[in-house]
């Protein structure tokens, strides 16, 4: 893995008091699974007939991901910064799934402090972290392609340019991409519903189980 700036560390380990860590925490993630990896396949329509580029946006069909599950137990932090309505209808539509999918969830809200938020759930030694609330994206900007062995998942929002270990899903009224680029001028909070929201768990995670990574998915 690579070397983490010594701030960094130093940012997580003086203020890791601030931080929520919740879910299950019957696991120690530190010891290797033997029943990592995904179940089931996802439907035609789901993966491009052409590879996608790096940093392409990717548009499945709506439900092909229906069918792809992760083993039990699959090891996510949710990573979340805010308390507004967009980011509390993600943050329910994930523990939600991971309670539906008997996946070992934990949380860490990053508060006002981002980098050490992002920096505190690598820590943790997930298999996936899924981020939900836009204070988030300028900190993954600068901290995720330096972790390229982390898989990220971002929810209603996008990276300007992310790396192979960083996946988005977006929609018609969702799709800020922060570094000044800000909210998207669809942008509608009542685009974020909860049946919204879960198929884009459920279709950022099937992406990230079977290997399509660092595009934007695109659903509707």
């Amino acid at each position: 893995m690579p070397q983490r700036p010594a701030s960094l560390v130093l940012g997580a380990t003086g203020l890791a008091l601030a931080l929520a860590l919740t879910g299950c925490a019957s696991a120690d993630w530190n010891v290797p699974r033997d029943a990592i990896g995904v179940v089931g396949s996802p439907a035609p329509g789901f993966v491009p007939a052409v590879e996608p580029t790096p940093e392409a946006t990717v548009d499945p069909l709506s439900g092909s991901w229906d069918d792809v599950h992760p083993a039990p137990g699959y090891r996510v932090v949710l990573l979340t910064s805010g308390d507004d309505a967009t980011t509390r209808m993600l943050r329910d539509a994930v523990t939600a799934w991971a309670a539906d999918e008997d996946v070992d969830l934990r949380t860490v809200d990053a508060g006002g402090d981002p980098i050490t938020g992002i920096v505190h759930a690598m820590d943790l030694n997930p298999e996936l972290i899924v981020a939900a609330g836009e204070d988030l994206i300028d900190a993954m900007a600068m901290v995720t392609p330096n972790h390229l062995d982390i898989a990220f998942l971002v929810l209603g929002a996008e990276l300007a340019e992310p790396t192979e270990n960083v996946t988005a899903v977006d929609w018609t009224g969702a799709g800020f991409r922060g570094e000044g680029l800000g909210s998207a001028t669809h942008f509608d909070e009542a685009s974020f519903t909860p049946e919204r929201c879960d198929d884009a768990i459920r279709a950022g995670v099937a992406a990230v189980l079977t290997g399509m990574t660092g595009v934007v998915l695109w659903i509707s």
